[in-house]
């Protein structure tokens, strides 16, 4: 069974970054669109980003749009989210998670669409 471990959360302040990474233990993540949500406290889980298998296709919520960048390097075995001029909107705990591979290059950034998940990573966002 596919097994994901999210890194690089952390406390940061308003106007910071932060680079968060999610890779997988045992199975390659090449064949798998990945995609990265986040559940803040008394909060529904939403989609921020996804990628497709490729890279060729990524989608990302209206509200992290033109902040934060979504990227693959699958030699490493390994899926980026590049958060820029985060806010305090933006904390809460960021999962990665795959959803089984297609015939089309695509992803999909909805929750039940997602057959596997990590454990999370927690980002803060406060002064």
């Amino acid at each position: 069974q596919l097994q994901l471990v999210e890194s690089g959360g952390g406390f940061v302040q308003p106007g910071g970054s932060l680079r968060l990474s999610c890779t997988a233990s045992v199975f390659t993540l090449e064949y798998y669109p990945i995609g990265w949500f986040r559940q803040a406290p008394g909060k529904e889980r939403e989609g921020v980003s996804c990628i497709s298998s490729s890279g060729g296709s990524t989608n990302y919520a209206h509200s992290v749009k033109g902040r934060f960048t979504i990227s693959r390097d699958n030699a490493k075995n390994t899926v980026y989210l590049q958060m820029n001029s985060l806010k305090p909107e933006d904390t809460a705990v960021y999962y990665c998670a795959a959803a089984m591979p297609t015939v089309q290059d695509m992803c999909v950034l909805v929750v039940d669409g997602m057959d596997y998940w990590g454990k999370g990573t927690l980002v803060s966002v406060s002064s």
